[in-house]
């Protein structure tokens, strides 16, 4: 691939990202002012006449990158017309009304960047192993480059120090290093094969979170939630089978993906509540830490697969490819900074947003990324295959809505 043409048309592309966050916003919207009756003398506040929120408990919790962080509160926010139990309406002032203009800009800026960073990270992975076939080295190297932002804003005071025990080291190693499983994982389906086919299967997700809180908690989930489930499997059973492009070290890498994401998740949540874990560890720093552990647990392993000399080889093959050293660096560095960005930003969205938000901006996200993906790299997909994609994708989103709606319970 020319990486000048891949550019040119990933920048056509971009104006996708603005239409679909356009077009997101305006439904979540517009499903806000649609009528209903609730019991009693309630009655709908129109979407001109918007209500604030006054919680009765906490708010609920925003994943972002499978980080669990406790939401706060937001001001201005329309009473759910489908949990009326998490609020109180109450009218809202126009000082009230600005500040909901304004939360709505923010949105909008917010998950277009997210968005865009996210395309942008997923093209560029693609260049860096296509350039150079070393998914560990590559891996490790965009762990790396996101430790100089971290570390800079840490140093200069922009951002608060965490402080941290050894003992605190110790509890937030197992999420250092599903972090890193999940990233090589997914780093390692990406140069295997298409952009699309690994996002079909890290939609599996769900599933293996099932399995997994089944197996080693004995918990066991609502039966529409499991119903959830099957047209995830039987979207990716699809997919795969009509996926032009299979590979199986694509689909293997994916999939353990998936599961190192779900027991990340899960252990958040089983695990880590509760225990102190240090201070100053906002979302932000939470994932600047993370990096840094997946950094270190990823490292040697990288090293004992990928050594000097696979690395040299590798790199001489790139350079008689035409590639320039400058040219290498550059895809490498911005591919890692990138990839440490955009969770960033992730972290910023998805915390101003509830889990049914959450759910569906994450279901556009992949969808804009496989939608762009096989623009840009020109990917041939079959019929049936985008039907298993879709869905595989919206099985993922039923099964989000219906794990929030059914804890609420």
């Amino acid at each position: 691939l020319d990486p000048r043409s891949v550019a040119m048309r990933a920048c056509h592309t971009n104006a996708v990202v603005a239409v679909v966050v356009a077009v997101q916003l305006a439904t979540v919207q517009a499903f806000h002012s649609r009528p209903f009756t609730l019991p009693g003398s309630f009655k709908p506040v129109p979407l001109t006449q918007r209500v604030t929120v006054a919680h009765r408990v906490p708010a609920p919790v925003a994943v972002a990158s499978n980080i669990l962080v406790e939401e706060e509160p937001l001001d201005g926010e329309a009473c759910d017309p489908l949990n009326p139990e998490f609020c109180e309406p109450i009218p809202i002032s126009a000082a009230k009304q600005e500040a909901g203009l304004q939360r709505t800009i923010k949105l909008t800026s917010l998950f277009a960047l997210w968005y865009a960073l996210n395309v942008a990270y997923n093209i560029g992975n693609k260049l860096v192993l296509t350039a150079l076939p070393i998914p560990w080295t590559a891996a490790t190297i965009e762990l790396f480059f996101g430790l100089p932002y971290v570390l800079m804003l840490w140093a200069t005071g922009l951002r608060k120090t965490p402080k941290l025990s050894f003992d605190n080291i110790k509890t937030l190693s197992s999420q250092g290093f599903f972090l890193a499983a999940t990233h090589v994982g997914g780093v390692i389906s990406f140069g295997a094969g298409a952009i699309s086919f690994t996002h079909v299967l890290k939609a599996t997700e769900p599933v293996w979170s099932a399995l997994l809180l089944a197996v080693c908690f004995k918990e066991f989930l609502p039966i529409p939630v499991y119903l959830s489930l099957i047209p995830i499997i039987g979207g990716v059973g699809l997919a795969s089978l009509k996926e032009l492009s299979f590979s199986w070290l694509s689909f293997t890498a994916a999939v353990l993906s998936a599961v190192a994401s779900a027991s990340k998740a899960i252990l958040s949540k089983k695990v880590l509540t509760g225990k102190p874990l240090g201070e100053n560890l906002t979302p932000a720093n939470m994932f600047g830490v993370l990096t840094i552990l997946g950094f270190l647990f990823i490292l040697p392993v990288s090293l004992l697969l990928e050594g000097p000399a696979t690395i040299k080889t590798a790199w001489a093959a790139a350079l008689a490819a035409g590639h320039t050293p400058a040219h290498l660096f550059k895809l490498l560095s911005v591919s890692g900074f990138l990839y440490y960005i955009y969770n960033e930003v992730a972290f910023l969205a998805l915390n101003e947003v509830a889990p049914v938000t959450h759910a569906v901006t994450n279901t556009v996200k992949r969808v804009v990324i496989i939608l762009v993906s096989i623009l840009v790299f020109r990917t041939p997909v079959s019929a049936l295959g985008a039907l298993g994609s879709a869905m595989a994708i919206g099985g993922a989103t039923a099964y989000s809505l219906a794990s929030a709606k059914y804890k609420k319970k």
